[in-house]
């Protein structure tokens, strides 16, 4: 599991500031430092003072003499700090998909300890990725994918074609888990109008 205290770049640290800081100088190095701030969601004067550090440590040079035509660009040593913190970000991101895939693998389990054997997904997102992949490693067998967008039906999920939440009564699954984020309640009441109480529903909350 990891703890909050060991993420340097999701939760707001100086590490990730100062990598959206690098980002910002990189794409556009031309911007005010206004228009930095605005780039990365910081204040004006926590840009002035990360700039200010990059300076003096080497990363960033800084060229023209007034704020309209002052230019920033990452020195090489800036170039080799934003790499290894875009390493350093994706690394954490990797543990991160690895710990939510293992805890919602034990929800699943614990699912299928109920007597649940087959489910349809309902909702195709990227939480629905996650769940999908954290099913291979339960004895649960998803059987359909059903989505409410008529343009993402008739698409491929995984091998499954998307197809419409009426459809949850032909395909007849154990249950139905929602993996949207957005409108649990609301598709919630949609699966029971459809399915009755012959099919069980579980939400993402749930999860």
């Amino acid at each position: 599991m990891i703890q909050a205290s060991q993420l340097k770049f999701i939760s707001p640290t100086k590490q990730s500031r100062l990598l959206s800081v690098l980002f910002s100088i990189y794409d556009e190095p031309d911007a005010s430092q206004h228009k930095i701030a605005a780039n990365t969601d910081l204040s004006s004067s926590m840009v002035n003072n990360y700039i200010k550090w990059l300076k003096q440590e080497g990363f960033v040079n800084v060229s023209g003499k007034t704020n309209r035509t002052q230019q920033y660009h990452l020195s090489e040593a800036g170039c080799v700090m934003l790499r290894k913190s875009l390493l350093d970000y994706s690394a954490e991101i990797v543990r991160l998909y690895g710990t939510v895939k293992e805890e919602i693998s034990n929800i699943l389990k614990g699912f299928y300890n109920e007597g649940i054997r087959t489910v349809v997904l309902f909702g195709v997102a990227e939480t629905a990725e996650i769940v999908y992949a954290a099913a291979k490693h339960t004895a649960l067998v998803i059987i359909g994918v059903v989505d409410s967008d008529g343009s993402k039906q008739g698409r491929i999920f995984n091998g499954l074609e998307i197809r419409s939440p009426e459809d949850i009564r032909e395909i007849r699954p154990d249950a139905v888990i929602i993996t949207s984020f957005g409108r649990q309640e609301e598709i919630y009441q949609q699966v029971r109008a459809i399915s009755g109480n012959a099919i069980k529903i579980r939400k993402l909350s749930d999860i």
